[in-house]
C-alpha cells in the first residue's frame, strides 16, 4: 500500500514548484491527498491526518493537531521558512521530522545578491537612470565614484544556506571574506576559509557587507543604528534575508544622506509604501522581493520535497531539505514582512 501524503502547498501553486516530472514521480510514489492550489479545508485536513505519512504545506493554519497524527513521519515546508505556530517539542516526542526547503532558495538568492553587489559598486542602475534622463557621463567621468568588488573585504553577517550558496560565488574575485554568526563556532568558519568576526569588527571593515541572517526572536533590529553608523563611507549593504534584523529605518535616513549604499530585495512592510522615503534614495537599488521566485529555481522546491518523500517512503532519512534542529527551532521568528494595506 502507498503511503498517504497531504500536498497542501498554497499560498504556492502546485505547477509553481512540481514540475510535471515531479508531479508524475509524486503519484506514482506516494498516494498524494488533495494537491491543489487553493488551501486545503480544515475539515478535510482533520479528516485525512491521522493515515498521513508526510505533510507537504505552507507554513502551520491547522492548529494543534498532532494527538491526532499517528501515522506522520514528517511536515515538509515550502514557503521558504520553518513553519511557525507548530509544537515543535510535540513533533520531537513523537519523531516527526520539521523540513524546510529554504536550501531550495540559496542559489537563487546568492546569484541575485552578488548582482546586486556588483550593481551597487559599479552603478549600473544609476547609471541607466542617468542615461534615460540624459545626464550621463561618459569613461573615467562616469566612474568617480565606483569601485570594483576584487580584492575587497567582504563581510557576511549570518552563514546559512544562503551564505554558503554566496560563498563560492566571491572566490573568483579574490576577496577576503568575514563572518559573523553566534549560531556557529569560529573553529568551523576558519576551516571553511572564513575569518570570524565580532559584529561591530565586520561592519567598520566591510567593503561589501552581505545581510543573511535567518530571523530569529533574538536579532530583531540587530544591525541598529549604532553598528549601521560604522560602516565605511560608500560601502555596499546588501539586505538579502530579511528587513527584520535591521533598523530599517536608520538605514535610510544614512542612505538618503549619501553615508553608504544600500541594495535590498526585503523591506518591513510588502508591498513597500508608495510614500516610502527609500525610493527617494540615488544610493539605494531595491528590489520587490524577487530574488527568490525565478521559475527555474523554484522547481527544484518539488524536486526536493519528491525526493525526500522518496527516501521517507524507503525508511531512509530525508537528505536534501533542510531539517529543524532542536537547538535553534524555538528561536526562529517570523520569516514574513507585515503586509500592507
Amino acid at each position: 500500500m502507498k503511503s498517504k501524503v497531504i500536498v497542501n502547498p498554497s499560498f504556492r501553486r502546485m505547477d509553481e514548484i512540481f514540475s510535471p516530472e515531479d508531479q508524475r514521480r509524486m503519484h506514482d510514489l506516494v498516494d498524494v491527498i488533495w494537491g491543489k492550489d487553493e488551501r486545503m479545508p480544515q475539515e478535510d485536513f482533520l479528516r485525512a491526518l491521522p493515515n498521513a505519512d508526510v505533510v507537504v504545506t505552507s507554513g502551520w493554519h491547522y492548529g494543534d493537531v498532532l494527538d491526532q497524527a499517528g501515522r506522520l513521519k514528517a511536515i515538509m515546508d515550502v514557503s521558504g521558512s520553518f513553519p511557525l505556530n507548530l509544537d515543535y517539542q510535540a513533533c520531537y516526542q513523537r519523531r516527526i521530522r520539521v523540513l524546510s526547503a529554504a536550501p531550495g532558495f540559496a542559489r537563487q538568492v546568492a546569484e541575485f545578491s552578488l548582482g546586486l553587489a556588483i550593481d551597487a559598486a559599479r552603478q549600473i542602475s544609476y547609471g541607466d537612470r542617468l542615461m534615460r534622463r540624459g545626464e550621463e557621463e561618459y569613461l573615467w567621468f562616469g566612474n568617480v565614484d565606483t569601485f570594483l568588488l576584487y580584492d575587497q573585504p567582504v563581510g557576511i553577517i549570518g552563514y546559512g544556506s544562503l551564505a554558503r550558496e554566496l560563498h563560492p560565488l566571491l572566490i573568483p574575485f579574490g576577496v577576503s571574506i568575514s563572518v559573523y554568526d553566534p549560531w556557529l563556532g569560529d573553529g568551523y568558519l576558519t576551516r571553511q576559509g572564513l575569518r570570524p568576526l565580532s559584529l561591530e569588527e565586520l561592519m567598520a571593515t566591510s567593503k561589501f557587507i552581505f545581510v543573511m541572517a535567518v530571523p530569529s526572536r533574538e536579532n530583531e533590529a540587530m544591525i541598529s543604528r549604532e553598528l549601521l553608523e560604522l560602516i565605511q563611507p560608500n560601502a555596499v549593504l546588501i539586505l538579502a534575508s530579511r528587513a527584520h534584523v535591521i533598523d530599517f529605518d536608520a538605514a535610510t535616513e544614512m542612505v538618503l544622506a549619501g553615508r553608504f549604499k544600500l541594495a535590498t530585495d526585503v523591506f518591513p512592510i510588502e508591498p513597500l509604501p508608495a510614500d516610502h522615503p527609500i525610493r527617494r534614495a540615488e544610493g539605494a537599488i531595491l528590489s520587490a522581493h524577487r530574488a527568490g521566485s525565478v521559475a527555474q529555481g523554484m522547481v527544484e522546491l518539488g524536486e526536493m520535497v519528491v525526493d525526500d518523500l522518496e527516501a521517507i517512503v524507503k525508511g531512509m532519512p530525508p537528505r536534501r531539505l533542510q531539517m529543524a534542529e532542536p537547538e535553534l527551532s524555538m528561536r526562529y521568528a517570523s520569516t514574513r514582512a507585515k503586509r500592507g494595506n
